[in-house]
């Protein structure tokens, strides 16, 4: 394996899909790949396949292109930490408990593989918990739903506050809220991240990093009278190797 092209940490688990997407189960599955910083060319130029596999003879190919929102395959660049994710997203209900390996596959012939457990019973703990409270976590959003940042309010930091499910319904999850320019979801821009929480680097120095987490607080100043858009992952685990579940709640937006 080239030094340049390694696996930093994989995602292979269930989502419920809760955009409100036309025609769209809720029960989907994903891939994430997290590369580290190759040093050197983008990874995209570096890489010629990227195959997972599961239980069953399970096998799909995640497409070396930019991620959008119709292809939901591909990579993203996180400009946080100069590195590639390549992320699969797959509407075809909750993947089968069991072993999943990624392996990625350069053209100059090198391998890096990566595997974890897939089980059932954190999906259906967590999903559970958050239909039962959906309405309320979705309400207690602020600002959210289109409010407008009063005209005396600082743009330097902004904290966005929400009711969490441990004070709702007792249940413990990890909380990551991702924002971007935008009026709603439509426009939700997964190149192009305003500011994310990466609670997967936080846990290294705070191994609670994103637990029941019920606010963050931006800190990359807004542009007044520009509208953002913004959507929070409920989770069971801040470290992608050990997720099982992502719920990816409803967007919220705001006018700075």
């Amino acid at each position: 394996m080239a030094d340049n092209l390694q696996i930093f940490d994989l995602m292979a688990c269930n989502v419920y899909w809760d955009f409100g997407t036309p025609g769209t189960d809720k029960q989907q599955h994903k891939f994430l790949v997290a590369l580290y910083p190759t040093g050197g060319a983008p990874a995209p130029e570096l890489i010629k396949s990227i195959t997972a596999r599961g239980p069953g003879g399970y096998e799909v190919e995640i497409a070396n292109q930019p991620f959008t929102a119709a292809n939901k395959n591909g990579h993203i660049y996180d400009r946080t930490t100069g590195a590639h994710w390549y992320m699969l997203n797959l509407a075809t209900g909750f993947m089968e408990p069991g072993e999943y390996t990624v392996e990625v596959v350069g053209h100059d012939g090198s391998t890096s593989t990566m595997s974890r457990v897939q089980k059932d019973g954190p999906t259906e703990a967590l999903v559970d918990a958050y239909t039962a409270s959906r309405r309320a976590i979705y309400d207690s959003f602020t600002p959210g739903q289109g409010d407008v940042l009063p005209a005396d309010a600082s743009r330097e930091s902004v904290t966005i506050r929400w009711t969490s499910l441990e004070e709702l319904v007792g249940r413990d999850a990890y909380y990551i809220l991702r924002l971007s320019e935008g009026t709603n979801g439509l426009e939700f821009d997964t190149q192009n991240l305003h500011w994310w929480d990466n609670i997967f680097l936080e846990r290294r120095t705070d191994p609670t990093a994103g637990r029941n987490r019920d606010h963050v607080t931006v800190t990359n100043p807004l542009t007044r009278d520009t509208p953002y858009v913004y959507f929070t992952e409920i989770t069971d685990s801040n470290a992608m190797g050990d997720t099982n579940i992502c719920i990816f709640q409803p967007h919220q937006s705001f006018r700075a």
